[in-house]
């Protein structure tokens, strides 16, 4: 499929040309073909409006046609074959493997979503019936669902250009819930999303639903912020840097009308190793920490940034073993010369932090203090960042005093890093961990039900991360019904929410209540013949069966 560079606003490419820009090949460091454009003022007004005047339909449209179109999604992404696959490579250096499994979690979260919009159930319905006899007051006949809160502005991650970007979670979630969406096109992967825009317009087509509930959009961060202003806007969803987050959620709060912004933004993904499962399995740990720390060249959301353990002789056994673990650890290259950049700063800042040492892997140490090797940001002559270098892992090692004191060792760097830090006694751990901010996820590592005497730590952490995990790794993001992807901030901006699995469709939906209404009028889900057998909260009790 040839790429035309250009925004699509309710299925129609449009000829208006801002400011153009090209995707970057991350190997190589030169511009990619076609060239694409800035979508103007006009543009983003239009999109945004056509999802407003099509929101009404898209809701009256009957479950079986949106569940049908959430397949349909899939399938033609599914049917863009290898060329997807190979523009996705060359706008990301992401391996084919991890691409392959990359769209198959894709097509896979938009059946899902299809399930949870034929089951109908994600509503809510509750219903208390009149009680006119009731003392000393009569109570009304009540009725309360769930409905889609409007248009919502989706804005791509980086990091993952199918599972969390034109088609990823946040557009099924929100098509499930009957919202429109315009999606802003990633500028590290516009040629990605453009291919996924017309599988989406294509499934419309195919299903018999209006083009006007979705729209691309192409633009920077000022296009960003108008899409967040636009008047018609109902909701925003985000995934990306806490920068970029709270700039967001600003705008949105600035508004005359504000709306919500779900941003899934930064966090250390902590990992607390207690002594006994140091002593028993530390080796093991080791291993699997370091394959987390370097997965996908450290560029996942969850990847652990900082470690805790225990100081003593199993302490320094597996440091000995995380060093020889990385030893003859490979670079490679980051999704943009940008990110590598900011990595690289990152990094910098708490390698120059006192009391922090780097584990001599690769000699990572000079290397960063080059500013340029260790990493793909050098320049060639058109400006571009030029990849002949790569991004190297490296860990550092500090102590419990020194990170309760720096603020900047509780600061992410996104990339192939991760912190070490040395406790004194186990009373340290709780005392750390109240130190961090909210976090996506925390890791405790124990032994021989050692948890029991650490219930100190365990309540910190529940306050403070969204996921828990006990003995794994916190890479990898299951889609389910009862994931949580999301945390306190600046983990997420709104803690009540997940970004991935059913439950994300939440974020999209408002409640309702419907009093003395005559049946007919109601709502399909709230009628007492219950047509489709939904379970409902009548008077109290779950059921599925209707009201004689």
């Amino acid at each position: 499929m040839k790429l035309h560079g250009l925004s699509i606003v309710a299925g129609q490419p449009v000829q208006s040309r801002g400011a153009g820009y090209r995707a970057i090949d991350p190997t190589s460091g030169l511009p990619l073909e076609p060239e694409f454009y800035e979508a103007s003022e006009g543009d983003v007004d239009r999109a945004i409006l056509s999802a407003a005047e099509n929101f009404a339909e898209l809701r009256r449209t009957p479950d079986e046609t949106r569940a049908r179109f959430l397949e349909e999604i899939a399938r033609q992404i599914e049917q863009l074959g290898d060329d997807l696959l190979r523009r996705i490579n060359a706008e990301t250096a992401l391996p084919l493997a991890r691409l392959q499994s990359e769209r198959a979690r894709t097509c896979a979260q938009l059946r899902l979503f299809a399930g949870v919009v034929r089951d109908g159930s994600w509503v809510d319905a509750r219903i208390d019936t009149a009680l006119p006899d009731r003392q000393p007051l009569p109570r009304p006949d009540l009725r309360r669902m769930l409905v889609g809160l409007g248009p919502v502005v989706v804005l791509g991650a980086s990091n993952f250009p199918l599972a969390f970007s034109v088609a990823g979670g946040d557009t099924a979630s929100a098509f499930a819930a009957g919202c429109p969406v315009v999606a802003k096109a990633h500028p590290a992967h516009p040629g990605t999303s453009e291919l996924v825009a017309e599988a989406i317009a294509a499934a419309a087509r195919a299903v018999g639903l209006t083009p006007g509930i979705f729209s691309l959009i192409h633009g920077g961060p000022e296009v960003a912020q108008a899409l967040v202003r636009h008047p018609a806007t109902a909701a925003v969803a985000f995934t990306g840097s806490y920068q970029a987050g709270r700039a967001l959620c600003d705008v949105a709060a600035a508004r005359p009308h504000p709306i919500p912004v779900f941003a899934e933004m930064s966090g250390l993904n902590p990992v607390f190793i207690l002594p006994e499962a140091l002593r028993q399995r530390g080796a093991a740990i080791a291993q699997g920490l370091f394959a987390s720390v370097t997965l996908g060249v450290g560029q996942f959301c969850t990847k652990p940034g900082i470690v805790f353990l225990q100081r003593g002789p199993d302490a320094d056994a597996f440091i000995a073993q995380l060093t020889a673990a990385a030893k003859d650890a490979a670079g490679g290259v980051m999704l943009t010369p940008k990110i590598a950049e900011h990595f690289l700063e990152a990094r910098q800042k708490i390698l120059e932090e006192p009391d922090v040492s780097v584990l001599k892997i690769n000699n990572v140490k000079d290397e960063s203090r080059s500013g340029r090797s260790g990493g793909n940001v050098s320049q060639n002559a058109e400006g571009f960042g030029a990849a002949e270098k790569q991004v190297r892992p490296s860990i550092a090692l500090t102590t419990a005093a020194q990170f309760v004191k720096s603020d900047v060792l509780r600061r992410e760097a996104f990339g192939p890093f991760s912190l070490l830090v040395l406790v004194d006694s186990a009373a340290d751990f709780a005392t750390c961990a109240n130190h961090l901010e909210g976090q996506l996820t925390a890791t405790v590592h124990e032994a021989n039900s050692e948890l029991a005497a650490h219930a100190a730590l365990l309540h910190v952490l529940e306050r403070k991360v969204g996921r828990m995990l006990i003995n794994g790794f916190p890479t990898g993001v299951e889609v389910s019904p009862a994931m949580q992807h999301g945390g306190p901030f600046p983990a997420a901006s709104d803690p009540r929410f997940t970004s991935v699995g059913t439950a994300a469709l939440l974020r999209f939906a408002r409640p309702i209540c419907y009093q003395g209404f005559p049946d007919a009028l109601l709502p399909e889900a709230l009628k007492n013949s219950n047509p489709r057998k939904l379970l409902r909260m009548v008077n109290g009790q779950p059921t599925r069966e209707s009201i004689a």
